[in-house]
């Protein structure tokens, strides 16, 4: 079964790739390396051993979307990964996020239509929920008040994909909403390597923890919660590469419809219980600063994960401690990332 998968030189594509090979799928990717390296790319073919063929493009070039379905004509479903995705960018440059990530969307399902593919996996997230209106977060709980255009792109996108096959009952549309992965693979060849000043704690803390940030800012730690930081749903990329698998496996069983599946680890950690993983891991500390809150945090974000076990036959087998040293072995052995 060969499988087309946009993003594919990305942190969470390059996992998801490297996956869908060990399980004995053709893969297709295409990248523009805006956030990612021509480099990842050849590290996913060397860590499996396998080959696919690649190519260099952008969601906006409808034409070379249309040249990779003509040259794959028996591409059976995409993962769509593809898109803008750093939060501060996407204040900055909110038309730039609007443009690129629902236009390339829009391009690639109408190709897809066009060469009868109508099989989707989307790449979302859990900020479409906004402050929820439960804990833990069921995919039942109504899709909130986005805090950044980058998390707008994101509902809209859901929302487009949903519209579209209530008018087009062929085809059918898994929306996969991640809450925090981390980590890296077990090679320590590929990992995150985010665009500018990360926005999330653990690619800051790892980059502070190898010498390339003074500190670590802690922002708030008067929250409801046991020691007074945001407690967050992180789950290890390992294991969100194979939900995509699963999710996969599932598509194929089903005919039709859309389906939303959050993917988290269902147990939630506080900025302390990272930073004390970390310290523990290191056998040092890590250099941080208390501050203020940041506007629009919310106090907890953890999944309910009932719905992927019961449809994928999924759940995460990584700990916290996998997580944050696989984190760390990538950062250490590669610190300015895919650059060196």
């Amino acid at each position: 079964m060969k499988i087309l998968v946009s993003g594919a030189a990305g942190y969470i594509g390059s996992h998801t790739v490297i996956s869908l090979l060990e399980n004995g799928y053709e893969v297709v990717g295409f990248d523009n390396f805006y956030n990612s390296s021509p480099k990842a790319v050849q590290r996913v073919k060397e860590i499996s051993g396998k080959d696919f063929p690649f190519y260099e493009a952008d969601m906006l070039d409808k034409e070379a979307l249309h040249q990779i379905f003509k040259a794959h004509p028996d591409i059976y479903a995409v993962i769509h990964f593809a898109g803008l995705k750093a939060v501060g960018e996407s204040v900055q440059k909110p038309i730039l996020y609007y443009h690129d990530n629902l236009t390339g969307t829009l391009n690639l399902v109408q190709v897809m239509e066009e060469a009868g593919c109508c099989n989707i996996i989307f790449s979302s997230s859990a900020t479409v929920y906004g402050d929820p209106k439960e804990i833990p977060i069921t995919e039942n709980c109504p899709k909130g008040i986005c805090t950044n255009p980058y998390g707008w792109t994101k509902w809209m996108q859901e929302q487009m994909l949903i519209d579209l096959q209530k008018a087009s009952p062929e085809w059918n549309v898994i929306l996969l909403r991640y809450f925090n992965p981390i980590g890296a693979h077990k090679s320590g060849e590929i990992g995150e390597k985010p665009q500018g000043i990360p926005n999330n704690l653990v690619p800051f803390l790892t980059q502070v923890a190898v010498g390339k940030r003074p500190k670590l800012y802690i922002y708030g730690t008067d929250y409801d919660t046991p020691d007074g930081t945001c407690i967050r749903d992180y789950i290890h990329i390992l294991d969100l590469a194979q939900g995509h698998v699963e999710a996969l496996r599932y598509l194929d069983q089903k005919e039709g419809g859309h389906t939303v599946i959050n993917l988290g680890s269902g147990k939630g950690y506080s900025v302390f219980d990272i930073i004390n993983t970390f310290e523990g891991i290191m056998g040092s500390e890590i250099p941080k600063e208390i501050a203020d809150r940041r506007k629009g945090d919310i106090p907890i974000s953890l999944a309910d994960i009932t719905k992927a076990k019961k449809l994928l036959g999924w759940e995460p087998k990584y700990t916290l401690e996998e997580m944050c040293r696989d984190s760390w072995k990538w950062q250490q052995k590669y610190p300015e990332g895919f650059n060196k």
